[in-house]
């Protein structure tokens, strides 16, 4: 029978006496920039060193990773360092290598995770391993591709599991590489509080201003750690230098960082003064909701107008002057671009789905 993922218990993340702190380069490129960059790591905070030996890359002819030669550098980062280490796997034959060379720590990429296939070969060439095995969320937002990837890995026997969130691609351009969509890591941290979760700020930023927010953000949830890509000369990396730090630009990042404490608070003043501002939170969803649902009504008798006059259901027109106005107006109230943009997109689908579900019902008694 199958072990259920929440009936793993993660003692592993507890060994850390710290947040897990994974730091590294995006790309191992010779044995003097891994050694270099593994040296000038502060080891009171971090604890695992990362490379990437194996880089899938969009297009051929990028650099895609220096080959087994790269874990020969990471075996020597640990012993001269003590840091554990860790890389990316993407297939059979690069499990069987990081075995090998005794990697303390392998992850599944986002390219990786969003196929179940690739995803079966990896669990059944680490099928029944001792070593931590942590699974990146899928390049796009699904959920159930995140957790299934971890199912495969917990039938091939294997009891040390944890998650990266690294944000999820996004057809349109923001100020982010990846949108983080912290709603769907923490529903995932609600059905899966068992299992360890990290944050990857740098493929969410894409750029390193950004990191030391994100990382503030991820332990505001109460993360269980971070995985930031170090480089010795940032600049001149070979992949992803855009998004890549210093190590001594980590450790300011790092000191500034605030954890936060689960709320089991005894102060009878701040509970008092949560519980009415929840409950203030909990009216005004209620009258949202409310609202919407009046909105979505007068969408149905759009539908109906629409169909008596044989009118077609998307008005680009009028869409564009809707996102134009309320972009304008959620702006001056204080809302972001993002989430103005993303909520209008919610309510214009849900509303074109019941336009389109009158146009078809009147079509069946027709």
């Amino acid at each position: 029978m199958m072990t259920k993922l929440k009936d793993l218990y993660q003692e592993w993340i507890f060994h850390f006496d710290k947040p897990l702190i994974i730091s590294g380069p995006c790309s191992a490129e010779s044995e003097e920039q891994v050694l270099e960059t593994a040296r000038r790591m502060d080891k009171s905070y971090v604890q695992v060193f990362r490379a990437g030996i194996w880089k899938p890359r969009t297009k051929p002819g990028s650099f895609e990773g220096i080959g087994e030669v790269g874990l020969q550098w990471l075996q020597k980062a640990k012993k001269e360092t003590g840091m554990l280490t860790a890389t990316e796997i993407a297939n059979a034959t690069h499990v069987k290598a990081a075995l090998a060379h005794d990697i303390d720590i392998v992850w599944i990429g986002a390219r990786s995770t969003v196929n179940p296939f690739t995803v079966q070969e990896i669990a059944e060439a680490l099928k029944n391993t001792e070593k931590i095995i942590l699974v990146k969320n899928p390049v796009h937002p699904d959920f159930d591709l995140w957790v299934g990837a971890l199912e495969r890995l917990a039938a091939q026997g294997i009891k040390k599991l944890g998650v990266i969130h690294r944000g999820f691609s996004a057809y349109k351009k923001s100020q982010y590489r990846n949108q983080p969509h912290w709603q769907i890591a923490l529903d995932f941290r609600n059905h899966y509080p068992n299992i360890p979760i990290l944050c990857d700020p740098s493929h969410i930023c894409g750029e390193r201003e950004g990191i030391s927010a994100i990382a503030q953000q991820a332990f505001n949830f109460e993360y269980n750690g971070l995985m930031v890509e170090t480089h010795r000369k940032p600049d001149e990396a070979w992949s992803d230098a855009k998004q890549q730090i210093t190590p001594e630009r980590l450790l300011e990042i790092l000191n500034r960082i605030k954890l936060r404490k689960e709320d089991d608070t005894q102060d009878i003043e701040y509970q008092k003064k949560l519980s009415g501002i929840r409950t203030q939170i909990d009216e005004l969803d209620h009258n949202i909701l409310a609202l919407l649902t009046q909105r979505l009504q007068l969408a149905e008798e759009v539908g109906m107008l629409k169909k008596n006059h044989n009118i077609a259901i998307f008005q680009p027109k009028r869409w564009e002057k809707i996102t134009e106005r309320l972009g304008h107006f959620g702006k001056n109230l204080g809302l972001s671009a993002e989430f103005t943009e993303t909520f209008l997109k919610m309510v214009h689908q849900e509303s074109i789905n019941i336009q389109n579900q009158v146009m078809l019902k009147e079509a069946k008694k027709d």
